[in-house]
């Protein structure tokens, strides 16, 4: 790809939210909007270390994913999310970028840097939006979190997410809640299954960023960076083997596994143990099993499956407090009881 063009004011955007609170799905149903002409990236920052969100998207020319997994783009990889935004855009020049913080990360570093003189005639940080699953109105540790309340308040925007499985009740006490807090919301949109309109995001970022000065200079660009994009290289898991890795930060701990493509796991014995895990964990894999690529995402204590892909390997990572997630070595022991043998 050439990369004489010089590039200013890319749009971006930052699809913020608590643990399991749709982030993803509603990027994809972002991308499935995109218009044919333009080039998007995507960066996925993932509090566990295996990487799972950005294995969810297909391989395309139009669309570079990029994952950051194993820590929080607000704290521990600031300086290694800026040494790839400027790899990202000199190589691939995209018209508009998206970013998802963790789950579990203040925002306010993140936008912080955004904003900053690194990238001040490139980037141009239109929309920051947060989104709520209404069913957390009743969790008083989440209500009780400085992140997520916080989440909150920095969004220009909110989109309301698992409309399906609130109640009317706890929707009420969102919009409640939301209508209470400064400053106040640009706008609130409800997006059940994440179909928020490209539109709203858009017109939204350009009305923002309407009222705060641009930089105009014509010939403003980022030259290529020596800290490569892809800092986490992949290595290959060995049949029967998985690669193991954890994590611990921000009170939360993960643990995650990757196993050969070609292990297969018991679908039935597989979400019967994923199931039986507590509640108030985060559960996410993408296996190969004997109905196929599955896709599991457990949050909070609701379950859902659907069919996936092939993918170059099965991932299966486990999020939660300190202290409530189970041993390691416990669950890899199930783990290999359910993988099927030829």
């Amino acid at each position: 790809m050439s990369t004489s063009r010089r590039v200013t004011s890319i749009p971006v955007h930052v699809v913020t939210g608590f643990l399991g609170s749709g982030k993803s799905t509603l990027i994809r149903e972002l991308i499935a909007q995109k218009p044919p002409h333009e080039r998007w990236a995507v960066v996925i920052n993932e509090f566990g270390q295996i990487g799972i969100d950005q294995a969810l998207y297909e391989d395309r020319e139009d669309v570079i994913v990029k994952g950051l997994p194993g820590g929080c783009l607000c704290c521990q990889l600031a300086f290694v999310l800026q040494a790839s935004l400027v790899n990202l855009i000199h190589r691939h020049q995209p018209d508009r970028l998206l970013i998802e913080p963790s789950g579990l990360g203040h925002p306010a570093g993140l936008l912080e840097m955004l904003r900053g003189n690194a990238f001040s005639h490139v980037l141009e940080l239109q929309t920051v939006v947060t989104l709520l699953d209404p069913r957390r109105m009743d969790d008083d540790r989440a209500l009780a979190s400085a992140t997520f309340t916080d989440q909150l308040v920095m969004a220009e925007g909110i989109v309301l997410t698992m409309l399906d499985k609130a109640t009317p009740g706890q929707l009420a006490k969102t919009h409640g809640y939301l209508g209470e807090l400064w400053p106040r919301k640009r706008w609130i949109a409800e997006a059940d299954h994440g179909q928020l309109p490209l539109e709203q995001l858009i017109e939204a970022g350009e009305r923002a960023s309407a009222t705060v000065p641009m930089a105009t200079s014509p010939h403003a660009h980022i030259a290529p960076a020596t800290v490569e994009l892809d800092t986490f290289r992949y290595r290959e898991p060995q049949p029967g083997k998985p690669h193991f890795a954890e994590g611990e930060s921000l009170g939360h701990v993960s643990v995650g596994w990757r196993w050969h493509a070609d292990d297969r796991f018991g679908l039935d014995r597989l979400t019967a143990f994923l199931d039986s895990l507590p509640r108030g964990l985060r559960v996410k894999a993408i296996v190969h099993t004997d109905a196929g690529w599955k896709f599991y995402s457990k949050a909070p204590g609701v379950a859902t499956l659907s069919d996936s892909a092939w993918r170059r390997d099965s991932r299966l990572e486990i999020i939660g407090e300190a202290g409530l997630v189970p041993g390691a070595s416990e669950i890899e022991t199930t783990l290999l009881e359910t993988l099927l043998t030829d």
